[in-house]
Order: C-alpha cells, then structure tokens, then sequence
C-alpha cells in the first residue's frame, strides 16, 4: 500500500513537471564557416526540397553579417489562418543567420513556442498537425546541422498563451490598430504602394495573402538607422535575429500590429527592465513607422 501511494505521489509530481515544462523561442541548428550566401543558398533549398515555401529574406539593420529567411508550409498557413484573432501571423516562420568571428550560426523560430504564444487555447485544435511541422523541420534542417539546442529564454508552455512582460503589460490581444479603410482591397493597394516605394526607409520582406479570407500579413524590415532595427537591435541582442522582421496584419478593413511591449518582451523574454528601459522609445517608433504605411 505504502508502495502504491509513494508511486502515485512520484507521478503526481512528474506530470507536474511535463505541465511545467518551459520553451525557449530559438533553435539553433548549427554553426558553420561556410559563407552566408552559401549557407542561405542550402536553407533555401532544403526548405523547397520539403515543401516549405520561402517568401522572403533580408539583411536586417542592413548587415551582410545579418540574415533573415521566412517561410511557411501550406498546413501551417491553411490552420493559423483559421484562427480570427490575428492567428495568420503565426502562419511565418523564420531561420536567422548571424556571423561573428568567421563563423555563422544558424538558428530558426521554435514552431511550438510561437504557435502556443499566437493562437492561444487554438493551438489544441491543430496540434497534431504542428508537431509534424517541427518534427518535418528538424529532418529538413539536419542537412544543415545537428546540434538542435533551444536558446533564448524559456517560458512555461502553459503560460504563453497568456504571455505578458511584466504587470500592467500589454498581451497578444491588445494590438495596435493602425488604420482602419473602406474595404480590404483598399488597404492592401494602400501598403502595398507604400512599402513598395519604401515609405520611412522599410523593405516588404515578404507577404502572406489569402484573398478569400480577406486577411493579409506583411513582414516589415525596419531600415532607419535614426529608430530602427540598427537601434535596438544591437541593445537586446542580435542572435535573436531570427524574430525579424516585424509583422503587420490586415483582417477584413482593418490593419493592426502586435503592441512593441509584447512583440519583442515574447521573442527577448530574457531581457532585463534595464535592457528594455533603453529601447523605451522602440515601440512607439515602430508604431510611427508602420502606421505610416498604412494611409495614403
């Protein structure tokens, strides 16, 4: 008896410790000498050789020693886009390339981390079909490399769905609405034209568009030096790069962001109230930046 009741309480403990297991946003997949044109040409490649579909890279802050590759796979887009709250964006996944030292290391966004942050007590519906999604990635980036250590801070996986910062802090439901237009096809003529002309030294990196839904995601590389990524980027720490660019969203006729609070605290959860207190202005100035895209 005293057996069963000491192996009832071991197990009571150990599924405390499954419930309270943490996530960290970064996987790192390897680190190579290899160049980043090389090492970006064979990212490319095993992502369309497992029916991922890259929609965009860049250099953020305008580094060579900086890059960015965002891609999706038409379960994960067809499923986030299923989600009203604003869960298209959890439809972009991201590989980050930083190069120091002669060497780049190589990392990409942890699928489990973003999708539970993004699409909240939706992420049950279509688990199965996520965890193929990390499971397939895995296999498609161990052409790559093979170390596959998560980095970047943990979160309890059961508290990303209602992550906040600190007290008083916005969450993924307090966006930032940025315009509101006439229709949704006026909106998307309306930053298209906008970052097509890089209004407020922008790059569209990519674009998601589903047409029928009448819901459109764009990611925005920030290129101003006086605010942009070449401003707080190197302050919170530029081996997260894979959290860039950041996103804005067009549901219907209205166009919003996530709040700079939320957005970057989720993908720099270590970050200190000191660090953060030196990017203070960040968040208003991606508001300013983004928001100008958004009208005529």
């Amino acid at each position: 008896m005293k057996t069963l009741i000491l192996s009832t309480i071991i197990l009571f403990f150990l599924s405390l410790n499954v419930l309270a297991q943490e996530l960290n946003p970064y996987i790192k997949i390897t680190e190579s000498t290899e160049s980043m044109q090389e090492l970006s040409d064979k990212i490319i490649s095993a992502l369309k050789d497992n029916s991922f579909t890259v929609l965009g890279d860049y250099n953020p802050s305008n580094k060579s020693s900086l890059k960015v590759i965002a891609f999706t796979r038409n379960d994960l887009s067809n499923n986030a886009v299923k989600v009203l709250d604003r869960g298209a964006l959890a439809a972009i996944l991201k590989v980050g390339l930083v190069k120091k030292d002669n060497k780049v290391t190589i990392s990409y966004t942890n699928p489990d981390y973003i999708l539970r942050a993004y699409l909240g007590d939706n992420y049950n519906t279509y688990s199965d079909s996520f965890k193929k999604i990390s499971t397939d990635l895995k296999r498609t980036f161990s052409t790559i490399g093979s170390d596959f250590v998560p980095f970047g801070g943990g979160i309890k996986e059961d508290k990303l769905k209602k992550y906040h910062y600190k007290i008083m802090m916005p969450y993924f439901s307090d966006p930032v609405e940025l315009n509101e237009f006439s229709s949704f096809e006026e909106g998307l003529k309306t930053i298209e034209h906008a970052l097509a002309s890089e209004k407020g030294n922008t790059k569209m990196v990519y674009k998601l568009i589903y047409n029928n839904a009448k819901v459109a995601v764009f990611g925005v590389g920030l290129l101003n030096k006086e605010d942009g990524e070449s401003h707080f980027l190197p302050k919170i720490g530029e081996d997260h790069v894979a959290a860039l660019p950041y996103e804005i969203i067009l549901q219907d006729n209205i166009v919003t962001m996530l709040h700079g609070k939320y957005r970057l605290a989720l993908h720099w959860p270590e970050l200190t109230m000191g660090t953060f207190m030196k990017i203070m202005s960040t968040p208003g100035d991606i508001e300013d930046t983004l928001e100008a895209l958004c009208v005529n």
